[in-house]
């Protein structure tokens, strides 16, 4: 099944019976199917609302060539306040770790500068300690390194480079490999490869190789101050910083790092995430913009071992348990955010679904999220279901 419309100028349905193992070819979703689309994913964001999952929500769903649908719910804040559109900028959280890290490491990685298999010290010599040699890049992208999921650098740490100093001497777990432990501290040193390698800050490598290729106008770290009418805001943070978080990205770590970091800092809108998907999807070009290479793709979003865990290069692998439901197929992949947002593309079913929330606000123990993110997910395929067209060539 793919998922998709056609970019014809007529309204007629192409005719005829598709001979034996053909792919069917059909016009786009019709309008009532369309407003069915979009009444679905209305309903479950604003049943996310009513629920207390969060005060505000934004969902795009769409294809290689356009949005489908977006849908709004709620407010951005719980006390009175504006409702949420299109250039909402929401606290992407570990979205930050696909969008600008996982990209940035697929661009080094097609240039030659990084070996998936070599040992991090090669290129972090500071990353040093028992068994540290053997821990490679590829296991600090599946999660598999063997180095714990977190530490509070934001209170052990006097200044973003003691806080480094920190993640390097942090000791590991486990065997290197052994098993799965998602973890902040293996993307900040992730951040830091990319950084030692272009000899630039995350936030401005990304945005010239990224974000301004790509048109996303909205996607920043540390947006300024005139900006945060339109951030979401998320928890209200009484245990450290005294304040509720706008404009401010709510991970503590991050926000003792500067506000700048590879595991979350970045703020993003939902035109912005859309266009991000669709260079996914388009095979790593949009409009002309070419960001990475279709094999890159490919070889990032597989599956790397399945007997370890449902983690490809970055990505997240549909595995029947998680945000991504239980019909994309198993060429999807995608991530999700500590705050609410999460973002899943499928290449065989030509859709993306994207969901941005500010679910921490007021507190980050609200948990009706992870239900929203299935059911968003299940619905949206299963309206979608019977339309089918055939995958473009790849250019």
């Amino acid at each position: 099944m793919v998922i998709g419309l056609t970019m014809m100028a007529s309204s007629a349905c192409r005719s005829g019976t598709p001979g034996p193992g053909a792919v069917p070819a059909v016009m786009a979703p019709a309008p009532p199917d369309i407003r069915r689309l979009r009444d679905t994913v209305g309903l479950i964001l604003d049943a996310g609302v009513r629920d207390s999952a969060f005060p505000g929500a934004f969902a795009v769903i769409g294809t290689r060539d356009q949005v489908l649908v977006e849908r709004a719910a709620g407010q951005l804040d719980w006390a009175s306040s504006p409702a949420p559109n299109d250039s909402t900028l929401w606290d992407l959280a570990s979205l930050t770790k696909v969008t600008a890290l996982t990209t940035a490491m697929m661009q080094l990685w097609e240039r030659g500068l990084v070996d998936l298999d070599a040992p991090v010290p090669r290129y972090l010599p500071r990353f040093q300690g028992p068994l540290k040699e053997r821990v490679t890049v590829r296991q600090l992208l599946t999660h598999s390194s063997g180095l714990p999921g977190w530490r509070p650098l934001y209170l052990e740490g006097s200044s973003p480079d003691s806080m480094l100093e920190l993640v390097y001497a942090t000791p590991l777990d486990t065997m290197p490999g052994a098993t799965m432990v998602y973890s902040d501290l293996g993307a900040i040193l992730l951040g830091q490869i990319v950084v030692r390698l272009t000899g630039q800050p995350l936030d401005e490598y990304a945005a010239e190789r990224i974000f301004r290729p790509l048109g996303m106008r909205d996607t920043r770290f540390r947006p300024s101050r005139e900006l945060w009418d339109r951030v979401a805001p998320t928890e209200v943070d009484t245990a450290w910083r005294g304040r509720q978080m706008r404009g401010e990205v709510h991970d503590e770590n991050a926000f003792a790092l500067g506000g700048v970091s590879s595991h979350a800092g970045l703020f993003g809108s939902g035109r912005d995430m859309a266009r991000f998907a669709r260079m996914l999807l388009g095979g790593g070009e949009l409009d002309g913009a070419r960001i990475v290479a279709p094999e890159t793709i490919d070889t990032f979003t597989t599956r790397q071992d399945s007997t370890l865990s449902n983690r490809a290069l970055g990505w997240e692998k549909p595995n029947g348990q998680n945000s991504a439901g239980h019909r994309l197929s198993e060429r999807a992949f995608g991530h999700t955010g500590f705050t609410g947002t999460s973002i899943w593309v499928d290449p065989e079913l030509n859709l993306f679904i994207v969901l941005l929330t500010n679910r921490v606000n007021p507190t980050r123990a609200r948990t009706g999220i992870f239900r929203v993110r299935v059911d968003l997910a299940d619905a949206v395929v299963a309206v979608l279901r019977h339309h089918t067209f055939p995958p473009r060539p790849r250019p």
